[in-house]
């Protein structure tokens, strides 16, 4: 089976390198930056700028090859990849929950921002706390890590 997808829009943000950007939206060294939708699917905002929180699809565009083991950013041990968010995958999409600040045509104003910028967007959904939160959720070898995501930047391991 092949999949093609095409990009519906470009991220655009102040990180131009990996090496010392945010790891997650949630990080202290995250920024505000901007979703530049391509005209022809404008339309497809509409009814969006109700929602304070949006959740950008997009391709790690500058991803290298994979390895199913890796060492991620907020840990010394190797873990299986799919029990991390790294990078490099086999298939490499990224997803950040972003706050929207506000919505100019065909731009959307967002802050938290943690892509690198040019990354081509694949898909845009609406945050529903409802729908997207998992009440008593458990997170893994992440648990030793609680705390440490916010100050936690990118060294370029995965570059």
């Amino acid at each position: 089976m092949s999949i093609l997808l095409q990009p519906i829009g470009i991220i655009h943000s102040p990180f131009t390198d990996p090496q010392s950007m945010p790891i997650q939206p949630i990080s202290e060294n995250s920024a505000a930056g901007t979703v530049e939708v391509f005209t022809e699917y404008a339309a497809g905002l509409k009814d969006l700028g109700g929602f304070s929180h949006i959740i950008l699809l997009y391709h790690f565009h500058r991803s290298r090859a994979y390895s199913l083991s890796v060492t991620p950013f907020l840990d010394t041990e190797a873990r299986g990849l799919f029990a991390t968010r790294a990078p490099s995958r086999p298939n490499p999409i990224g997803l950040s929950l972003v706050r929207l600040a506000g919505i100019d045509g065909c731009r959307l104003r967002i802050e938290n921002i943690d892509v690198l910028d040019g990354t081509p967007l694949l898909d845009i959904k609406p945050h529903v706390p409802e729908f997207d939160c998992a009440p008593g959720a458990r997170i893994g070898w992440l648990e030793k890590t609680a705390g440490k995501m916010r100050r936690k930047v990118a060294d370029g391991r995965f570059s």
